[in-house]
């Protein structure tokens, strides 16, 4: 339809319309409203000016129906592949592709995507071929080969499953007569061949690893004993100078070169929060491996400023208050870097209870430095979800250098600086409140693909700060990586207590740096709800936070016996986080770690669309030999004992028939434990005051369990 306007009324590009529902299927419809054709033209040079009404004609606009697919069953998304309107909903293709494997297998879509290969040709009759070599084959046909390219291109590591890949090997089988010539088939012949070649090499390097251990093995950092806290039981001094002997810009330039290399290897689809959350399952040691290598990096970078700081237990203040200096220097550098991963590592470690109380160290630091860390700290402040490090993380996005501005030519385009590279626990906090919040399925079985689509914002944006990331020109300097590996570290138990040994307890700690830090879950979840159903004006779903589904990934470190208030915080602010038992955040459970109880906010929210309905997030493990394993679920103040029961089981993929088996119970404060009755509201029976955490117990004579394999 065509509309004319005296002048450019005030509606939005794109207004939501309703749904469809269309053979089983459910589909988000919307109005895009555009400029026509019938226009009057700028009178700037030919070609170098756009069409543009003139300030007294009428300008006319189109508006279309534009629909999205929201729901349906597995086949209907999979014939979606092909047959959907690339034009209306392109975003459709990538987002099943790089989040397919948190409700479908690789093998079931293609099993479902690939059609059998046509019957053999009578002798003497030819079929007519393409300019690539290719079958002439129907227009779907085609649409699968452009599929398979996407897929090889963007995302190889999905058609991996040594030793043969069979996966791979059906989509090279599949090419092979349907576009022999293409380059998709070249493609998918070239990835094979480096799994192969990959495999034979790690095995070659694996069979003298056998007979002599692990090349480098003496120089693995490891914890000290739990029983030695003494220098002289420290191990011989390694040869070289110590970390802190190099320079600022050194170890900050170090620090981000590996975080870069890391960051750049992250499957995105690891982070999803279906996926990440079954990195504790027993067996699950091989699951999300390059996030877990970003974990252990972060962890790392922590250690090393625990060990340099609290290390030698002789410095007076003055020598320790130097290197606390010296790491807000680095963690400023890094900022200056546009690291943000090792800033907020630095700065968790500062934080952390076994260096914040150390007043006299704090007492002797310049007032310069701890100006800078305020400020630092800031960026990473929970109060607003981290709205400063995310809204600072968009800003470096759009920067440009100066220095880089000057050397280009106007008329070319402008090259971005190296960078950012993001503190990878924002987006895993994000996709696991996701996975939390939003269901997989809906009404009728069908698969709930809105949510898998706000999933493909997200890990968008990862994919797109990897490439920036690939501008860094950074070279590595061997003895500071052996510096940094080789740095003493030690666990969360052992910080603590060299710390009291420092300085012992005392009743406030005025020197310490005051920073303001508060964990509020509920506005995050409370911001990501309103998303969903379109409340909140402002926004993109990009920008939610959440709780993490083992271990809370925005968690700065702290003691579990940190007993002593954080010095200068006033008992309802303490300092830069509350006592409680918190790990270093993203652990994955190191010696001498245990898994803390996740930070929910006592107070409870709002659900927008249901009047009087309130939620918040709990956790939920099964005492069973699975091991230590959380699920988070939402708890409205609607859900009774059952339906809660019901919801974590089937997150942990177990048998739901068998809910009413269970037994709810809150975990309480001092190994102390709140039976929920059967038929009692969760919501008010809780205890508002203790941490979010439930454990399901079979009762007594109820039939074993079976856990149900996930897709």
């Amino acid at each position: 339809m065509d509309r004319t306007a005296g002048k450019e009324l005030a509606l939005a590009p794109l207004q939501d319309w309703g749904e469809e529902t269309e053979d089983g299927a459910v589909y988000s419809v919307s109005l895009r409203r555009q400029l026509s054709q019938r226009l009057s033209r700028g009178t700037g040079p030919a070609g170098c000016q756009a069409p543009r009404p003139a300030a007294d004609a009428f300008v006319h606009y189109r508006t279309s129906k534009v629909r999205a697919l929201r729901a349906a069953r597995l086949e209907r998304l999979v014939r979606e592949l092909v047959s959907g309107d690339r034009e209306q909903d392109p975003g459709f293709v990538p987002a099943f592709l790089a989040t397919h494997r948190a409700f479908v297998s690789t093998a079931r879509v293609l099993g479902l995507l690939l059609p059998p290969p046509p019957p053999p040709l009578p002798p003497g009759i030819e079929i007519e071929k393409t300019e690539g070599g290719g079958l002439r084959v129907n227009k779907n046909l085609r649409a699968v080969v452009s599929v398979l390219g996407s897929w090889l291109r963007d995302h190889p590591q999905d058609f991996r499953d040594p030793p043969t890949h069979p996966d791979l090997g059906s989509v090279c089988t599949f090419l092979g007569w349907a576009a022999p010539a293409g380059p998709e088939a070249q493609e998918a012949e070239k990835l094979l061949g480096d799994f192969l070649e990959e495999a034979e090499r790690k095995q070659e390097e694996e069979q003298p690893e056998s007979r002599t251990g692990p090349p480098g093995a003496a120089q693995t950092p490891r914890p000290d004993s739990p029983e030695g806290c003494s220098e002289e039981e420290e191990g011989p001094a390694r040869e070289g100078p110590e970390l802190l002997d190099f320079g600022v810009d050194e170890v900050a330039e170090q620090l981000t070169l590996m975080d870069v290399e890391l960051f750049s290897k992250v499957r995105p689809c690891e982070c999803l929060g279906s996926v990440w959350s079954q990195r504790d399952r027993p067996g699950a040691t091989s699951t999300a491996p390059t996030v877990r290598a970003t974990v252990t990096q972060f962890n790392m970078v922590i250690g090393c400023v625990l060990g340099s700081v609290l290390g030698e237990q002789g410095l007076a203040a003055p020598q320790r208050a130097q290197r606390l200096e010296k790491w807000i220097r680095i963690a400023q550098r890094c900022r200056e870097l546009r690291n943000f991963s090792s800033l907020r590592a630095i700065l968790s470690a500062l934080q952390s209870n076994p260096i914040y109380r150390l007043k006299r160290s704090w007492g002797a630091v310049s007032r310069e430095r701890l100006s800078t860390f305020r400020k630092l700290s800031q960026i990473f402040s929970d109060e607003n979800n981290h709205l400063s490090s995310r809204e600072m993380l968009s800003q470096e996005e759009a920067t440009e250098s100066p220095q880089e501005e000057d050397t280009l030519l106007g008329s070319l385009p402008s090259k971005l600086p190296p960078g950012p590279v993001p503190y990878l626990g924002t987006f895993l906090t994000d996709l696991v409140m996701l996975d939390t919040a939003l269901p997989d399925m809906l009404e009728g079985d069908l698969i709930n693909f809105e949510k898998r689509r706000k999933e493909w914002e997200i890990l968008a944006h990862i994919q797109q700060l990897q490439k920036r990331c690939r501008s860094y020109c950074l070279s590595p300097r061997a003895p500071v990586l052996a510096a940094l590996r080789d740095q003493r570290q030690l666990s969360e138990e052992q910080s603590y207590r060299v710390s009291r040994v420092i300085e012992p307890p005392a009743a406030s700690c005025p020197s310490s740096p005051r920073i303001r830090r508060r964990i509020s879950l509920t506005k995050r979840l409370s911001a990501k709800l309103s998303r969903e159903r379109g409340s909140s004006p402002g926004g993109s779903p990009g920008d939610p936070s959440s709780p993490a589904s083992s271990l809370s990934p925005g968690s700065p470190p702290s003691s579990p016996r940190s007993r002593d208030p954080p010095p200068g915080s006033p008992p309802a602010s303490p300092g830069p986080q509350s006592p409680s038992t918190k790990l270093l955040p993203l652990s994955l459970d190191p010696p001498g770690l245990r898994p803390s109880a996740l930070p929910l906010s006592s107070s409870h929210i709002s659900l927008p669309g249901q009047q009087g309905s309130e939620a918040r997030v709990i956790r939920v493990s099964i005492d069973n030999d699975h091991g230590n394993l959380y699920r988070s679920i939402l708890l409205t103040s609607q859900d009774k004992a059952p339906s809660v029961v019901q919801r974590a089981l089937q997150k942990h993929n177990v048998a739901q028939p068998w809910a009413r088996d269970y037994q709810l119970f809150q975990v309480l404060p001092g190994d102390r434990e709140l039976l929920i009755p059967d038929n009692a509201n969760v919501f008010y029976a809780m205890s508002p005051a203790a941490p979010g955490d439930f454990v399901l117990r079979r009762k007594e004579g109820a039939r074993p369990t079976t856990t149900v394999s996930s897709p």
